[in-house]
């Protein structure tokens, strides 16, 4: 049931995992905020696996305690007694093996982060913008189901409604691990509230999906960035500050930049603006690891043509669909609402089930 890989897997995490036991009680490490905090994470981290292994053990002895007594038995009920308890027991063990093997997946490490989403309107012009602000209150009502923080980081209204793009952060427990899954290019299909004929036009948003990086994780030196500071605007050029407050990055060696105006503090227009260019400057360090330099950032949100989706919501049908697994649900309002869970346990089961075939590299 249990192959000698994998007992030998397990033999290497138990070590491990008695070794985090020895380092927290090592009075040099606990005297060591920032040793202990790695040592407990990485104690935390092994313990599911510990435990899934210690019940899959006493499953599969029970299991060869109950067939050596049926073995041994000759009364019927009794022997129908036993094999039962084999069944039981077998069934049991195998379903811990397989909870093994998922536990071993490796992890990606940006799951624990808070994200920053980007949601830009692509085709459809008036329209695709009003979209945009759909999908942006559906993220927002996502996090509120969840106990997490939205908060605006920059916006850019359009002038017929919606957003032409719009940056916030959400922060979160487990954020990245579930939002990631939204990066990409999202259809509508409904009739625009402008259109007199009742015809169903198709717009498109493009969302990205970027873990927020931490101070420490992006080798920032501030004489690579060109700050300059403007007079912030409303929609149409309409002036709503009378002072140079809005700031624009210019990350002179990637060419990233990046504009603030909502506060009317142009320090805090400052720091939101270094939040976002840290977390595209983490994006691209992600990337490059994967030998794919921004190429990665671009599938994620693509050109935004119509032709090009991850999932469509069509209003006259009352549908979502995701075309990555082929999922359809007929509760558009209620996804609309921020009811993403189902689509986004379903993108995690997948996932887990390409890395488990080795057909993912992520």
């Amino acid at each position: 049931m249990i192959d000698a890989q994998l007992v030998t897997r397990m033999a290497e995490v138990e070590a491990s995992y008695d070794q985090t036991l020895v380092d927290m009680a090592d009075p040099d490490i606990a005297g060591d905020q920032l040793r202990y905090t790695e040592v407990a994470k990485h104690h935390s981290e092994l313990k599911p696996l510990v435990e899934t292994y210690h019940a899959y053990q006493a499953a599969s002895t029970e299991a060869d305690e109950a067939r050596e007594l049926a073995n041994a038995e000759s009364d019927e009920e009794m022997l129908a007694f036993f094999r039962e308890q084999v069944e039981t027991k077998e069934a049991e063990a195998e379903a811990l093996v397989a909870k093994l093997h998922l536990l071993l997946v490796p992890k990606d490490p940006n799951d624990d982060k808070d994200v920053i989403i980007e949601v830009r309107a692509a085709a459809g012009g008036d329209e695709a913008a009003l979209w945009a602000g759909d999908l942006t209150r559906m993220y927002q009502r996502y996090a509120e189901n969840h106990g997490w923080n939205a908060e605006a980081l920059e916006v850019s209204e359009a002038e017929g409604g919606g957003y032409k793009e719009v940056t916030f952060a959400v922060k979160g427990t487990g954020a990245y691990s579930r939002l990631k899954f939204e990066a990409g290019v999202h259809r509508v299909q409904r009739v625009p509230k402008t259109e007199s004929q009742g015809r169903i036009h198709t717009s498109t948003a493009s969302v990205a999906v970027l873990p927020e990086a931490e101070e420490v994780e992006v080798e920032l030196d501030l004489n690579d960035v060109k700050v300059d500071t403007f007079r912030s605007s409303g929609p149409g050029g309409q002036s709503v500050n009378t002072t140079d407050s809005a700031i624009r990055l210019t990350h002179l060696p990637t060419g990233i930049k990046v504009s603030c105006q909502d506060e009317k503090s142009q320090l805090q227009n400052k720091e939101k603006a270094f939040r976002i260019l840290r977390a595209r400057l983490l994006q691209n360090q992600l990337d490059a690891q994967q030998a794919e330099l921004s190429a990665s950032r671009r599938e994620m949100v693509g050109t935004g043509d119509r032709s090009e989706k991850i999932r469509t919501y069509n209003f006259k049908e009352n549908r979502v669909t995701d075309h990555r697994i082929g999922l359809t649900i007929s509760q558009l309002p209620t996804i609309l609402e921020g009811d993403l869970d189902s689509f986004i346990d379903a993108l995690t089961l997948d996932q887990q089930a390409r890395l488990l075939t080795g057909a993912d590299e992520a």
